[in-house]
């Protein structure tokens, strides 16, 4: 496929949903943040569009179209598109997995959080990106939807809880749509069941309501802390889906990169 110029996005915004709660506000993320990737099949009249960001893709259009476009940049991604795209994805690469996943929305008050003594609850702001570096790779997931620490840190879309200097627990924005903001939470492993991730997520979904929007939460079906933690925070199940995680192109010569770590 094309690498097309993040600038053009906004002429082939039509091919994906709008408004929509969970990861099909992608697409509308990476048009508000220029954090992203843009791809079709052809550089004239293309018939799939395809729209990527923090190893996750939106694909539409012709399925038929990729068997003419090299596939290499739906490699190794986790790729949501509609089921007349397996057939296609099947063919492109040497594996193709799919992972039945939940779309929740904040719908509901929350549990009053309490968190430990001494730990302060915040949004983050610029000087907070090494706090942010600082949770290490296992957790940069994170902030890979933004483009790195810096740019989540100055967003205005994180909230984070603080002991002393040390960032404990983050809860942010993980895509930012036109009418709902899907969220994600990391907590250091130490100190998890301590209600920080709760706190982080009940001062996100305020702030997300003040900015006029509602929040969604997404995970996987089998992720019963995450389905907890969402229903806590007052999150109620709107559908379930599934998306396909991809593996290497099955063209021979042609490889690509592992998948990242992403939200489960």
């Amino acid at each position: 496929m094309i690498e097309l110029p993040l600038r053009q996005l906004l002429s082939y915004l039509r091919w994906f949903p709008s408004g929509t709660a969970g990861p099909a506000a992608l697409a509308e993320h990476v048009l508000a943040t220029r954090s992203g990737r843009l791809w079709v099949d052809r550089a004239d009249r293309p018939r799939t569009v395809a729209v990527g960001c923090a190893g996750h893709v939106l694909l539409s259009g012709d399925p038929g179209a990729l068997e003419f476009a090299a596939p290499a940049p739906l490699a190794n991604r986790y790729v949501l598109a509609p089921a007349r795209f397996l057939p296609a994805l099947g063919s492109a690469f040497d594996r193709v997995v799919p992972w039945e996943r939940m779309v929740y929305v904040h719908t509901e008050e929350p549990a009053v959080p309490r968190p430990p003594r001494g730990v302060t609850v915040r949004r983050l702001v610029d000087a907070d990106a090494t706090a942010l570096a600082t949770l290490g790779s296992d957790s940069a997931w994170i902030h890979a939807s933004w483009g790195g620490p810096g740019r989540l840190a100055r967003s205005g879309h994180a909230w984070g809880a603080f002991h002393r200097d040390r960032l404990l627990a983050v809860a942010c924005t993980y895509f930012l749509g036109s009418r709902f903001e899907d969220i994600a939470v990391v907590t250091v492993p130490e100190r998890r069941r301590e209600q920080l991730a709760l706190s982080c997520v009940v001062a996100l979904c305020a702030d997300v309501e003040a900015r006029g929007r509602t929040a969604s939460w997404t995970c996987s079906r089998y992720n019963g802390p995450s389905r907890l933690l969402a229903w806590t925070a007052g999150f109620r199940l709107e559908r379930e889906y599934v998306h396909y995680a991809t593996g290497t192109p099955a063209a021979k010569g042609v490889s690509g990169s592992r998948i990242p770590a992403v939200p489960a």
